[in-house]
């Protein structure tokens, strides 16, 4: 694939990629720019349906996936994703925790089941994945992880304090985590997007969204594909020194 089709471009030809929340949005571009590159991808989301467009557009461009049913945030779900991936594949080298959530409202008004709903969706999966993940990684001395957070993660926002607390919480384990595998040639790094067009800020309105880009720096929302294009940099062989990061991909907005 030359790479004035992708922006960046990386060799990974028969590595095996796991892209959690692979549906939509950041996920599936990101899915479909690794198979682009080589990588097998293993598209991960709570409804199989869903994925199909993932993996159609995968194999459309000439590469390889296949779709997983997996509850996130459920122990045994994940473990025996995990179990199916290793018997089928005998390797994973990069894992993509995307799935997420958001339940907003002021947090006096906040129920029990929005703060679990997002901390168990958005940490709680990174967590399970990561653990999981690791395991193979450490054993063959080989790894990429690449946690999907938020500028919401590193300043803040009204009416989100449960997806904020949850995306910081992805920023601290991604810095513990690449301490713990950085001698097992694991890198471990986060991705904090800011507004990105998706049917999210759609719905935000005209208004809104004319405000929110005079707070840009690059006066534009961002798309799947600059994010995309961070990722693919991360997940390949020529990042083996950049761990333990936290790049955010917001056109400026928190400078």
């Amino acid at each position: 694939m030359p790479q004035s089709d992708l922006g960046i471009y990386a060799k990974l030809d028969g590595q095996v990629a796991m892209v959690t929340g692979a549906s939509q949005g950041i996920g599936k571009t990101c899915a479909e720019r690794l198979g682009q590159c080589g990588a097998i991808v293993v598209c991960v989301a709570r409804s199989i349906d869903k994925l199909t467009a993932t993996v159609e557009q995968i194999r459309a461009s000439g590469g390889q996936a296949e779709a997983f049913q997996c509850d996130v945030t459920n122990r045994e779900s994940v473990e025996q994703l995990f179990s199916q991936v290793e018997e089928k594949y005998k390797r994973l080298d990069i894992l993509v925790n995307n799935a997420g959530v958001t339940r907003d409202t002021l947090l006096p008004r906040m129920t029990d089941l929005q703060w679990d709903e997002v901390i168990q969706t958005n940490l709680t999966s990174c967590f399970l994945f990561c653990r999981a993940a690791s395991r193979i990684m450490m054993s063959a001395r080989y790894g990429r992880i690449i946690n999907m957070s938020s500028v919401s993660g590193l300043i803040g926002n009204p009416g989100q304090t449960n997806y904020s607390a949850s995306k910081a919480g992805m920023i601290g384990l991604t810095r513990s985590l690449s301490r713990e595998l950085g001698k097992r040639k694991v890198t471990v790094n986060a991705i904090a997007p800011g507004f990105i067009e998706s049917s999210m800020t759609e719905a935000l309105g005209e208004e809104m969204l004319k405000e929110v880009k005079q707070r840009i720096p690059a006066n534009r929302l961002g798309t799947t594909d600059d994010v995309a294009a961070v990722l693919i940099f991360l997940a390949s062989p020529a990042a083996s020194y950049v761990t333990g990061q936290v790049i955010t991909v917001d056109g400026g907005m928190t400078v």
